[in-house]
């Protein structure tokens, strides 16, 4: 799991092993967000799941994540997991996201993920190593110094 290539910028570029082993754990975070905001959702729905409640649901879920990851994403270039796995989001030249951009690779990495995560397996054969949502969004992950 050692770094890959240098990015443009000089920055060091992770190996895929490591991450998508963040991956693995923003996955027990995503899943523990997902219990608290499925929870409060529950209660304020007085415990009707049917109709349109199921999709304003599936909805208020996918704005919940959303909020997560740009916040965390256009503050600082990371989440816990990426911190833990000394992982950064930048831009192509190194520079830090804003929530445009966050907000783009957010969108654009659900297709990545749910087409069998074909946006993953093309980091295989991407020149930079680099998942294809990272590519159209013009970001990148780096190795994080602390």
């Amino acid at each position: 799991m050692d770094s890959g290539p240098q990015a443009p910028s000089g920055l060091r570029v992770p190996g895929i092993g490591r991450r998508l082993l963040s991956m693995l754990y923003e996955s027990l975070v995503v899943f523990a967000i997902l219990l608290f905001a499925g929870l409060a959702f529950h209660g304020a729905a007085n415990g009707r799941g049917s109709g349109g409640t199921r999709h304003a649901f599936q909805f208020y879920l996918f704005l919940v994540l959303g909020i997560y990851f740009v916040a965390c994403w256009s503050r600082g270039g990371r989440t816990l997991p990426m911190q833990t796995w000394k992982l950064r989001l930048v831009r192509g030249d190194g520079l830090p996201v804003g929530v445009g951009r966050a907000l783009l690779r957010y969108a654009l990495a659900w297709p990545s993920l749910l087409l069998f995560g074909g946006g993953l397996w093309w980091a295989f054969f991407d020149r930079d190593r680099q998942f294809l949502h990272d590519r159209l969004a013009g970001t990148r992950i780096v190795m994080s110094e602390g």
